[in-house]
């Protein structure tokens, strides 16, 4: 299985890595245990980004993105 990591953000690819890294450790835990987490946010220094999964066909795709917060 093929894993795509698409870094939507500003944060630099090593961070991302470190992210979709502690998404795949906590295992396949949506869609009845057939994908990774739906959406995972984490807080990096007053910003929160997230990592959305998605299931394609033959591979398993993270994106992550930063949220926009109003205040």
């Amino acid at each position: 299985m093929k894993l795509i990591i698409e870094n939507r953000s500003d944060l630099p690819m090593d961070v991302c890595l470190d992210m979709a890294r502690a998404v795949v450790k906590n295992g396949r835990i949506s869609s009845n245990n057939k994908q990774y987490c739906y959406y995972t946010n984490f807080k990096i220094f007053d910003d929160v980004y997230g990592v959305s999964s998605f299931l394609n066909s033959k591979s398993d795709r993270l994106v992550v993105t930063k949220e926009v917060v109003s205040k």
